[in-house]
């Protein structure tokens, strides 16, 4: 970390982050539980200070609004093995009301909450005697509000020539995510939010129902995503984002492990210290308390970035302030 950026820091009464490789060792695991001091239940929103929401704020611009959900009732058939939304309307002769049934909070656009992923030897954030107090709510409390930067790699990759391969775990590496960030004339800073764009909803919302249908059997999943290992958490951790977010079912590649070898992948799940290389979730999440989003929908904000070169917003989260919940749609908007 350079001598100004620690400053700043020091300023902002934030922690002087450590880097990636400087982190306390859980058996070898990295862990960034005693950065943010004792009873800690945000992780890296810690990050989303006033001056980071001030910071936010001075990009509105234009007035432009981005919803970020997608439509509450896609997929469908949700992925997964996730249970059907069935929303019911009760009239009387002067009022209405809805009622949901078979609602999962992960069915749709999401985050994942701490309690969602635990590691297989050290349990959830923090540890898994703390797991009381892990809820969504926590985030709730608080709500998510900061700067967002928009990593269009769908978009970038087409124009290289390589476009992903949606319904295949085509790999985005760290070095595409750098490459489309310098495309962009985009730069992180600490505490962004960063939205990683695949094209995988618009793909999806091009598929006829007999092959949505075949894609929910978890047998016949693919999608492209972030390569998981080491190397993806030591850059996303560097940087000191506050969240990353993507428009794919999981953020990271499906199946997990596709990228590894053999007999590594055969074996990933059941080893500790190795479940991290074929599957990200199980660092970011209890390991580093980076928050996951999944299936945004970034298309519209994408395109107006593409016209008009600005590639970050101010965005604003206001997650379900559902006790002891696991997740929660991210009720997300990007403002320009």
């Amino acid at each position: 970390m350079s001598s100004h950026a620690e400053a700043d820091r020091k300023s902002k009464n934030l922690p002087v982050l450590p880097a990636f490789d400087e982190l306390p060792r859980l058996d070898g695991v990295p862990c960034s539980w005693e950065v943010w001091g004792p009873n800690d239940t945000y992780g890296s929103l810690n990050l989303l200070t006033a001056e980071k929401v001030l910071r936010a704020a001075s990009l509105v611009q234009e007035g432009k609004v981005f919803p970020l959900n997608w439509t509450l009732s896609l997929p469908d058939p949700p992925l997964f093995a996730r249970t059907t939304l069935q929303h019911k309307v009760t009239k009387t002769p002067i009022s209405a009301d809805d009622h949901i049934d078979g609602f999962n909070t992960q069915s749709s656009s999401q985050w994942d909450g701490f309690l969602h992923i635990r590691h297989p030897s050290h349990g959830h954030y923090g540890g898994s005697e703390r797991e009381g107090l892990l809820g969504i709510d926590r985030w709730a409390e608080r709500g998510i509000v900061g700067r967002a930067v928009l990593a269009d790699v769908a978009r970038w990759r087409q124009q290289q020539g390589r476009p992903l391969e949606q319904g295949s775990p085509d790999a985005i590496t760290v070095e595409d995510l750098e490459a489309t960030l310098e495309a962009q004339g985009s730069s992180l800073e600490a505490g962004d939010i960063l939205l990683v764009r695949t094209g995988w909803i618009e793909w999806y919302e091009s598929l006829s129902a007999q092959e949505r249908a075949e894609r929910s059997n978890m047998a016949n999943f693919a999608c492209p995503g972030l390569v998981p290992g080491t190397g993806t958490a030591r850059w996303l951790w560097d940087r000191h984002i506050a969240a990353v977010a993507a428009d794919n079912p999981s953020l990271e590649i499906w199946p997990p492990g596709s990228t590894l070898e053999e007999p590594q992948r055969s074996r990933f799940w059941s080893d500790p210290q190795l479940i991290h290389e074929g599957f990200l979730h199980t660092i970011l999440l209890p390991m580093l308390g980076i928050p996951i989003g999944e299936m945004w929908y970034l298309d519209s904000l994408a395109e107006d970035s593409a016209k008009n070169g600005r590639f970050e917003a101010m965005l604003v989260s206001a997650p379900l302030n559902l006790r002891g919940g696991i997740a929660s749609p991210p009720n997300a908007i990007a403002i320009k």
